[in-house]
């Protein structure tokens, strides 16, 4: 019975992944053919490793737009040229992802702060949706920017094309009504079914997608190897970036579910299907919380369905044809259903609130994102480099609460001392001093001291024999136990 529901699963899973991967392809900068090559390779071969039951593995909006602000500047947006480097591409994310699996680094995920990822994702899905609107406006898009031709083609209404607006709000709303009244209504599918219908009754005069050439993909490793090297820093940061959603899913479903999941299996696994993905000549892939809200919902409870999702899109190549006439509109108002609830402005606006340095964090990679694109990657870093210099700069300044009480002065120290903040530490306790300049007791309270190293340890000590020498009496209280025996040993 469960395998019967598996299958089920993987059949719904399959009808709106095929719709979905051609809009994500052409987000991508690819034919929508290699959106179906994508969706039949990804999902079988992440199957076989995956600890989550649940997780969808595919194209996804999130990493067809890092293909493509990875490849645009190496190639001309749809050559075969492009076309290569994005296989080699999803090669390389796929290695890296196997490497740190296999080597047992699921944790290096963590490293990427909540901040930075909700401040870059909330600028991917304005690029996204910034990419699609030309092609929902109906109009021509401009070189240059994403921004700048959305912003053009936002200015230029002389040039939308009406029936073409209508059919891309059309598709958003049957999308987003169907998502509210139930997630086994496939909306997207049966957007794709209607615009089909329209195109072919109405002799529709806007774009379509036209003659769609998939053939049963084969493997192939003629690649442009010499170029490897400028895909390396891409490949490493799209691998962390991307997987925040694969252990989202993964940690969400597992819950549910009341089991384990392993981050170190889902980076194998993910590797898996990239490498499968560019070795069959399709783009780089990620997990989808759609389709994997969609398995769940659908009652799949094992990695089957997942393969079954891929066989069928397998099975559907001969049908391929009958999309020619669906309008590009569709893709794009399916794409921007996918990208919008990257966009968190909620979530930004409450970092202000809640850490105003976490904010300025989030803030800085969102508009880098968007000043940096096509390169968003480094967007990432150096938004992850903010992030990282945020903690140093708070891990070398310990807090130092002081008051005077009687004989004796009062200091409450809390944060980290370590060698980068003892300097820190020793000026402020010696800031405390004038306090009771006839004070004979010294009283240091720890409570609040998150670790200390040895040169912290140190830094106390030799405080403590300073003032001994001055008549004063140092006592350290509220002492964590962590911290307990390197004092002991230094003191």
């Amino acid at each position: 019975m469960n395998s019967l529901k598996d299958i089920l699963s993987g059949v719904s899973v399959a009808l709106v992944l095929i719709p979905a991967s051609m809009a994500y392809a052409d987000l991508a900068g690819l034919p929508p053919e290699y959106g179906w090559i994508s969706a039949i390779v990804a999902p079988i071969a992440a199957s076989f490793f995956t600890s989550s039951p649940i997780l969808q593995t595919g194209p996804t909006a999130l990493a067809a737009l890092l293909t493509f602000s990875t490849v645009a500047p190496l190639a001309e947006t749809g050559s075969q040229e492009f076309i290569l480097f994005a296989a080699l591409l999803a090669l390389s994310i796929g290695i890296v992802r196997i490497a740190i699996g296999v080597l047992g680094g699921g944790w290096i995920s963590y490293l990427l702060s909540r901040p930075v990822l909700d401040g870059f994702s909330s600028a991917a899905g304005v690029l996204i949706v910034s990419s699609q609107l030309p092609l929902v406006l109906g109009v021509t898009r401009e070189e240059g920017s994403v921004l700048g031709a959305a912003i053009t083609s936002l200015g230029s209404p002389e040039n939308w094309h009406l029936v073409t607006i209508i059919i891309s709000a059309l598709t958003v709303l049957i999308v987003l009504v169907s998502r509210r009244i139930h997630v086994l209504i496939p909306g997207v599918l049966m957007a794709t079914v209607l615009g089909i219908v329209y195109s072919q009754m109405s002799n529709y005069t806007g774009a379509t997608i036209g003659t769609i050439d998939v053939s049963i993909p084969r493997p192939s490793l003629a690649l442009p190897w010499t170029q490897i090297h400028l895909l390396i820093i891409p490949s490493i940061v799209i691998a962390l970036v991307s997987f925040a959603e694969v252990a989202a899913i993964s940690s969400k479903y597992a819950k549910l579910q009341r089991i384990a999941w392993n981050p170190d299996r889902e980076f194998i696994s993910q590797g898996a299907a990239n490498l499968a993905s560019g070795l069959f000549g399709g783009f780089p892939v990620g997990g989808s919380f759609v389709r994997s809200s969609l398995n769940y919902s659908s009652g799949a409870r094992s990695r089957l369905s997942g393969a079954v999702a891929g066989l069928v899109v397998f099975l559907c190549i001969p049908f391929a044809g009958l999309l020619a006439d669906l309008p590009r509109a569709v893709l794009g108002a399916i794409v921007i259903t996918a990208a919008v609830p990257l966009i968190q402005f909620r979530f930004l606006t409450y970092l202000w609130r809640v850490a105003p340095l976490q904010a300025v964090v989030s803030w800085m990679t969102f508009v880098l994102t968007l000043m940096l694109s096509p390169h968003v990657e480094q967007a990432v870093l150096l938004g992850t480099l903010a992030a990282v210099s945020v903690h140093i700069w708070r891990e070398l300044n310990p807090s130092c609460e002081s008051w005077a009480e009687g004989d004796s002065i009062h200091v409450r120290l809390s944060g980290v001392l370590w060698f980068g903040s003892a300097a820190f530490m020793q000026e402020a306790i010696n800031e405390t001093l004038p306090l009771n300049p006839g004070a004979r007791r010294f009283i240091i309270d720890l409570t609040g001291v998150g670790r200390v190293d040895f040169t912290g340890a140190l830094a106390l000590k030799e405080f403590r024999d300073e003032a001994a020498e001055s008549g004063i009496q140092v006592e350290l209280v509220g002492i964590p136990d962590h911290a307990g025996k390197i004092l002991g040993r230094v003191n």
